[in-house]
């Protein structure tokens, strides 16, 4: 073969494939309804931030939401195109409910690391109005306000969202869905926040585990309702919508406790937090690999086709899996620290691609006759079984790069 066609054949396959790598300013594509991921470190054993980067690439995620604001975290994503939620840690409040404090924070935390690092809301605080805090309480309103003053000082506060994630505590009533309302204690905070969300634009985030469901009442909760599986559903004598799977019944049940607050659009519902651990104590049950596998698999493939919920079925749901690793140093149950996808070494924790039976749910939750593929080139999905051919993927690239480039040197 003479040097011309090779060279041609070469930039063929490096065109093909484009490069990447682990280095900080690799780009990772972003699928048309991108999967986003909880990126949490209470561990003493995980890998660097800059090392994370090819799971994320495995995944095809393109969202992250990390708990704090650290520097070597923001220095690793720069020019990635990964989008960052940034966490504010409960403890700052207080202090940050001042305007001037509010505006420091973002100069010497944010500004700093901006545009290179995609900075796209900070999260104030985490489900602070389910907690016990009254001062908390008291200051996650103004400490918002602040925050987004001073992001508007700056320019920034149509880049950066300002917002907060709650738990589903928040809800006096969550079943049937089209009767859900936020507890009354609440509504004084509540109501003041949803305005501000509207006045914003800023998302509501809450944190949904249909496996607290489950776990709390495994004989009455159908497991397959919980795990995206095939089953009957689950009819709102309400609204006589008829769900299929436990998270949409919840995302609804908040969408349907905001207009009861008196807030009938203009609040996007975000889903923060959901998973499932894949191991547990003897008394917490449904906590297995094969659970979490289903739960996780059937969520990303949901979330992967731009699948909405019932009651809003034209808007994809926008969702944030917990977590990146298991996080050996978090405290409580076994669950606790037992949520990754990835093993601390940056192995999978288990395979999401190849469901145990031939029988396997659609994106919402009803049955189909075959599995899910691993990899649906249409949205750019991974599923983590990927990762290790990704690898394989990226060598085989950077050998081409080095072959080409001799060539060039060779006719040049």
């Amino acid at each position: 073969m003479s040097a011309i066609p090779t060279l041609l054949l070469l930039l063929l396959l490096v065109t093909a494939f484009p490069f990447s790598s682990a280095a900080p300013h690799t780009n990772i594509s972003s699928p048309p309804y991108g999967i986003g991921i909880n990126y949490g470190q209470v561990a003493d054993n995980l890998p660097s931030p800059s090392d994370v980067l090819p799971l994320l690439g495995s995944l095809g995620v393109n969202r992250v939401k990390i708990y704090d604001a650290n520097p070597a975290v923001l220095r690793a994503f720069a020019g990635t195109g990964v989008e960052l939620i940034v966490g504010l840690p409960d403890r700052c409040l207080p202090r940050l409910a001042a305007p001037s404090a509010a505006l420091s924070w973002v100069k010497s935390t944010l500004q700093p690391y901006l545009p290179a690092t995609r900075i796209a809301a900070v999260t104030v605080g985490n489900e602070v109005l389910s907690g016990n805090d009254s001062s908390l309480i008291r200051s996650l309103l103004p400490a918002m306000q602040s925050l987004h003053s001073a992001l508007a000082a700056l320019g920034l506060d149509h880049q950066i969202a300002v917002t907060t994630a709650h738990s589903l505590a928040v809800l006096a009533v969550s079943y049937p869905p089209s009767a859900a309302a936020f507890r009354r204690e609440l509504l004084p905070f509540v109501s003041p926040l949803l305005a501000f969300f509207a006045r914003t634009g800023s998302p509501f985030l809450i944190n949904a585990y249909p496996y607290f469901a489950y776990k709390a009442d495994p004989k009455r909760i159908d497991l397959n309702y919980a795990l995206f599986e095939p089953n009957a559903g689950v009819v709102d004598p309400g609204s006589g919508l008829r769900y299929q799977n436990m998270l949409h019944a919840q995302v609804d049940a908040v969408r349907a406790a905001i207009a009861a607050a008196g807030v009938s659009k203009g609040v996007e519902v975000v889903v923060s937090e959901t998973g499932w651990p894949s191991a547990g104590d003897s008394n917490e049950a449904g906590a297995t690999t094969e659970n979490a596998r289903r739960y996780n698999g059937n969520l990303m493939r949901m979330v992967a086709a731009g699948k909405g919920t019932p009651s809003c079925p034209a808007a994809p749901l926008q969702v944030y899996v917990f977590a990146l690793f298991n996080e050996n140093l978090k405290p409580g149950p076994s669950t606790e620290r037992h949520y990754g996808l990835f093993k601390p070494d940056g192995t999978p924790a288990y395979d999401l691609s190849s469901p145990a039976n031939s029988s396997a749910s659609s994106a919402d939750g009803t049955a189909k006759s075959a599995p899910a593929p691993a990899l649906d080139a249409s949205t750019s999905f991974y599923t983590i079984s990927a990762a290790t051919g990704m690898r394989q993927l990226i060598n085989m690239q950077m050998l081409a790069s080095l072959v080409l480039a001799k060539v060039i040197l060779l006719i040049f």
